[in-house]
């Protein structure tokens, strides 16, 4: 056993509904745990939430405190476990050509129906989130991508499936374009030195796509993934991509033993 970088998105993949998935977060934690003491592996959770919720699932479950927490859809990293500030170098990276106040105002003024903002915790310095109803995406997307890149503004757009009560809907994230989790993994791996190959990436839906499709990182999609990265996925397939039977963090431990990160019991 050797020491790795161990990431993972919380909602639906290391953090899922239920006993079983309550079961398999128990034993995940101690197997990161013992191997964060014996071997010096680091652990690090890539979310989209914003650190306000982070926190809050923080304390309603049993979670680990990580050594990086990457948030608001790879827009903010986190290098130490006070949370004070986000990480000045990588906000730095993140400013060459972003200009938030005016991708806002235009989406505002051009689709003030289509495209609902999130609650006012989401909009990051770096983000700007919104929801979209599902049926509707892919014309009304395509179309704000066209009409932005007129205005000759640097950015990206991601989008996933809604973890939020609304049904039908996506989340709609759009960021700087040097910005996303898998970017976000990229410069945490520099700054530690860890390699792709001591790498794995843990996800569930489309905003995780950029984790397993930045490098070749060992990547685990858990059992409940999405539409959206099950589809991306069967048409990138590689040896270094693992879809688990699993759910949740039961799909991480089986991802992990697959990959032999850690022993089979």
């Amino acid at each position: 056993m050797k020491h790795f970088l161990f990431v993972s998105d919380l909602d639906h993949t290391l953090v899922g509904e239920g006993d079983e998935a309550l079961k398999g977060l128990y034993e995940l934690n101690q197997e990161l745990e013992r191997h964060r003491q014996e071997y010096g592996t680091k652990i690090v959770y890539a979310t989209g939430r914003s650190l306000t919720l982070y926190k809050q699932l923080a304390l309603e479950k049993s979670l680990l405190e990580p050594d990086a927490l990457i948030t608001s859809v790879g827009t903010e990293v986190y290098l130490d476990q006070y949370y004070d500030a986000p990480d000045s170098q990588w906000s730095t990276k993140l400013s060459d050509g972003w200009n938030r106040e005016l991708i806002a105002d235009f989406i505002d003024a051009n689709f003030p129906n289509e495209l609902i903002p999130q609650q006012e915790s989401e909009q990051r310095p770096f983000k700007v989130s919104y929801l979209i109803k599902e049926e509707a995406a892919k014309e009304i997307l395509d179309e704000l991508k066209f009409l932005l890149e007129k205005q000759n503004l640097k950015f990206k757009i991601t989008h996933s499936s809604s973890a939020s009560t609304k049904q039908n809907s996506l989340d709609v994230d759009i960021l700087p374009l040097n910005a996303d989790k898998g970017l976000a993994v990229k410069y945490i791996q520099q700054r530690w030195g860890f390699s792709a190959e001591k790498t794995v990436v843990c996800g569930d839906s489309g905003n995780d796509i950029s984790l397993f499709s930045v490098g070749e990182e060992r990547g685990i999609l858990v059992g409940n993934a999405r539409p959206e990265l099950l589809a991306w996925y069967d048409n990138n397939k590689t040896e270094y991509r693992y879809y688990a039977r699993g759910r949740a963090a039961n799909g991480i431990i089986e991802g992990l033993r697959h990959f032999q990160f850690i022993s089979v019991n």
